[in-house]
């Protein structure tokens, strides 16, 4: 295994389904802007609620990225 250098941002997933849809849609999203997406972590999860039911799920995620290999080193935000 070579020496790996990592960058790591976080982000916020958001699914009217489910935490784990919002972890899904999060990952796909952040993996259209941003090359060699190679892990995640859940931080936070947390939701909305209307009417006495779930409406909405938010799910904060930690995303690791290689650095190296045509990535960037420095995202704008």
């Amino acid at each position: 295994m070579s020496n790996r250098c990592y960058g790591l941002i976080e982000i916020v997933g958001t699914s009217t389904e489910s935490s784990d849809q919002a972890i899904h849609n999060a990952v796909e999203k952040a993996s259209e802007t941003l090359p060699h997406l190679d892990w995640f972590q859940v931080t936070e999860t947390r939701g909305h609620i209307v009417d006495g039911r779930v409406a909405h799920f938010q799910v904060v995620l930690k995303v690791g990225y290689r650095l190296g290999e045509g990535a960037p080193a420095i995202l704008e935000t």
